[in-house]
This record gives structure tokens, sequence and C-alpha cells, in this order.
């Protein structure tokens, strides 16, 4: 049991880290769009790659937020803030579909990380799933908010359910005797894949006619 509880902290850290790193760079670019100045480009980077994490934590009463407890987190993007802002050259050449990519990939391992943490704490099987969905869009609504325009999640193509699908992906591993890192990776592919293909086919969900 304990051993199994450790390589579950060991997948959450990674994808949780991982994520962090990749929505801080976006966060960066976000702001510096926005003509943000150094400042600026720092808090958006700081809430886009870690405040789903924080909303998560404090809905399943993991205090502090490791965002707070745990230094790796807000070095992590502030030196990604800071080196986006410095080379902001190079990051805004970048191809959108590199973009869309590491966007995707930020996702996929948000949104597994939220389900498994929310299932290291009990949560049942449904709202741990809700959990990962508010990990991988929660950084990202609060940044546009921030930013004074209609989030993302709420206007794109398949984003947020993607995050559930990922998720459910997770849960129903877990269920069926797959290993917290064989869940995880399955999982994650999930979600990756299906904002990849929805993105660049134009998917989204049905909308109401006016």
């Amino acid at each position: 049991m304990t051993r199994i509880k450790l390589k579950t902290e060991t997948v959450v850290l990674a994808a949780d880290l991982a994520g962090t790193l990749v929505f801080a760079i976006e966060g960066a670019l976000s702001a510096m769009r926005s003509n943000l100045d150094l400042l600026g480009v720092m808090v958006i980077s700081f809430i886009a790659a870690l405040g789903g994490g924080v909303i998560r934590d404090l809905l399943i009463g993991a205090t502090p937020p490791n965002a707070i407890r745990d230094w790796r987190y807000p070095v992590l993007t502030f030196c990604a803030g800071i080196l986006t802002f410095v080379f902001h050259s190079t990051f805004q050449a970048l191809p959108p579909m590199l973009i869309l990519v590491l966007d995707a990939a930020g996702l996929a391992l948000f949104a597994v990380a939220g389900v498994e943490k929310a299932t290291q704490f009990g949560i049942r099987p449904f709202v741990a799933m809700l959990m990962g969905t508010v990990t991988g869009v929660g950084g990202g609504v609060v940044r546009d908010i921030l930013l004074a325009r209609v989030p993302a999640v709420l206007q794109v193509d398949i984003y947020a359910t993607a995050a559930f699908f990922g998720a459910f992906v997770v849960v129903v591993g877990r269920r069926f005797g797959l290993s917290p890192g064989a869940a995880a990776l399955v999982g994650g592919i999930a979600c990756f894949s299906l904002r990849v293909v929805a993105a660049t086919h134009g998917w989204h969900l049905p909308r109401a006619d006016g």
C-alpha cells in the first residue's frame, strides 16, 4: 500500500511540474500579447500555471496548496516567465501547431495530475474527474479574466471536455487494475489526442442557434 501511494505521489508530482512549465510559458506569452510589463508577465505566468492546482487543492482539502507549500512550483513558474520574457522573440515565433501541441500536453498533464491527486485524497470517482478538469482549465480561466477577455475554455473547440475525458480514462483504468503510472499515461494520451484532433478538425460541442 505504501509503495502504491509513493508511486501515485510521484506520478502526480511529475505531471504537475511538467504541466506547470508548459502553462507558465503559455501564460507569459498571453501576457506579452496583451502588452503587460515584466511584473504583469510574471503574475499571469504564475496564475496560468498554478491557478487550477490551487483551486483543486482548496476544494479537496489539500492545504496549504502545493503551489504555496512546495518551493519548486513558484520557482519554476517565475523562471519560465522570465526566460519567456527575455527570449520573447523566439517564443512568439513558435509555429501555431507547436503551441497547440504544447497546450494539449499541458492540459493532459494537469488533468491526469488532478484526478490522481483527488483520488489519493479519497474523493469519489466522478468528483475526482471534475477535479482533473478544474486542474486543467482553472488557471486559464483566471488568466483570461485578469486579461479582460472571455475565458477561452468557454468558446474554443473541445477543451474542458478533453480534460474530463482524460480524467475519465484514468479512473476507468484504475478500476480495471492499471497501475497509477499506466492509468495516467493512457488518460494523458486520451486527453492529448482528443484535444489535438478536435482543434485540427474544428470539432466543438453543440451551440444554441440565435
